[in-house]
């Protein structure tokens, strides 16, 4: 019996929530749940593009924090204090000598090599646009602009994971835990990807990646069907990962202990740089990409969670964290939802879990809120015009 099994389980909830994880033990508000790394994750492509620098496999900042903080804020010659508080280790970065690149340690290019690199490796430094990969890439990016919730990259690495897999059968049974449902056939929901105005685009991709890449190990991937399994796969299970040197040095920062005089100073500081890199990059601050992970993905949603997910850090091992006291046999519950929306109307909130993820949430909290209007207030956005 593993360490984890004793802490909590997998359960059918019921046929239309499927399974759930379930505390086997009692957690107090603040302890850590569980901690996983990914199946596979990658960077979102226009992030890389905007030079947000993190290691091509766990996505561990690359950037000094005040080399995150310059850029960000467009002030080169800023200098942060207490520089001990940066969590980047320059030292050990390296690189894929025939493409050029980054990891930040050996451990991470090895991996990546065995994994999924040598398939997708450029073999070039040069920057030619004629190459497969970069133009699948940029035809992703032309189809789905910023704020992105996945990336074709994301299924690349997935279909050169199984084509270099020794045991092929091993990784191909990782990913059908995965749900690869396209509708929702309880409330004819079809997810967000696969709407009406991206038909045209998703064949275009599907050909492209045949094209690109080996796929006869996954040859009923690329059928029409397939494909868009394939996309509902990422789209549905795909968990946002963000990660910051200007962050973790803010929060190292605040950990110290400092005298008044100094605590003043330094968050006067931390306001400052914060107002200015809101001027020149708004709220897109963070290192960012999408992950596959098993035990993340069996966890479902509530709009009142008992636990949510965190980065500590700095890379793409996720840690799920409990925000409210839970008894044994609970099921645990995160929000799919950002904190922002999560204050927003039952109406809103279930509009966006729908196109998303395909359900529509029957929570406590919206069950308590079934008699409010189905309007959407000012402030929510509209998910019919956001092109992801």
């Amino acid at each position: 019996m593993t360490e984890d099994s004793k802490k909590f389980d997998i359960r059918l909830v019921d046929n239309e929530k499927g399974k759930g994880l379930f505390a086997k033990t009692a957690y107090k508000v603040g302890d850590v749940i569980l901690q996983e790394n990914p199946v596979v994750c990658c960077q979102f492509a226009w992030n890389t593009d905007y030079k947000y620098r993190a290691c091509e496999y766990c996505m561990r900042p690359l950037e000094s924090a005040e080399e995150n903080a310059r850029r960000l804020t467009g002030n080169s010659s800023l200098i942060l204090p207490f520089p001990e508080c940066c969590g980047t280790t320059k030292n050990s970065t390296t690189e894929c000598e025939l493409c050029g690149v980054q990891y930040c340690c050996l451990q991470c290019k090895g991996d990546a090599l065995h994994q999924y690199h040598e398939t997708l490796c450029l073999q070039t430094r040069e920057c030619n646009q004629h190459h497969p990969l970069l133009q699948l890439k940029e035809t992703w990016k032309q189809m789905h602009y910023p704020p992105e919730t996945t990336t074709v990259m994301l299924l690349a690495r997935i279909v050169a994971m199984v084509n270099q897999a020794t045991d092929k059968s091993s990784i191909l049974s990782i990913f059908s835990q995965f749900c690869h449902r396209t509708t929702n056939d309880t409330h004819e929901i079809a997810h967000k990807l696969l709407g009406e105005q991206f038909m045209g685009q998703i064949d275009i991709l599907r050909e492209m990646m045949q094209k690109t890449l080996n796929t006869a190990d996954v040859a009923n991937w690329f059928t029409p069907d397939g494909f868009r399994n394939l996309l509902a796969l990422v789209g549905t299970n795909g968990q946002g990962i963000g990660t910051s040197p200007f962050s973790q040095w803010v929060k190292n920062v605040t950990n110290l202990n400092l005298d008044e005089t100094q605590r003043t100073q330094v968050n006067k500081l931390i306001d400052r740089i914060y107002d200015e890199m809101d001027n020149v990059v708004g709220t897109f601050l963070n290192s960012e990409g999408s992950g596959l992970y098993v035990l993340q993905s069996s966890i479902n949603h509530s709009c009142l969670p008992n636990a949510i997910i965190e980065f500590p850090y700095s890379s793409s091992t996720l840690v799920v964290r409990a925000v409210r006291d839970i008894h044994p046999n609970q099921e645990i519950c995160i929000s799919y939802l950002d904190e922002c929306q999560l204050k927003r109307s039952r109406h809103s909130r279930q509009k966006a879990l729908s196109a998303l993820y395909l359900f529509l949430c029957k929570c406590e909290r919206c069950q308590e809120q079934t008699g409010d209007l189905n309007v959407t207030s000012d402030e929510d956005y509209d998910e019919d015009d956001d092109s992801n």
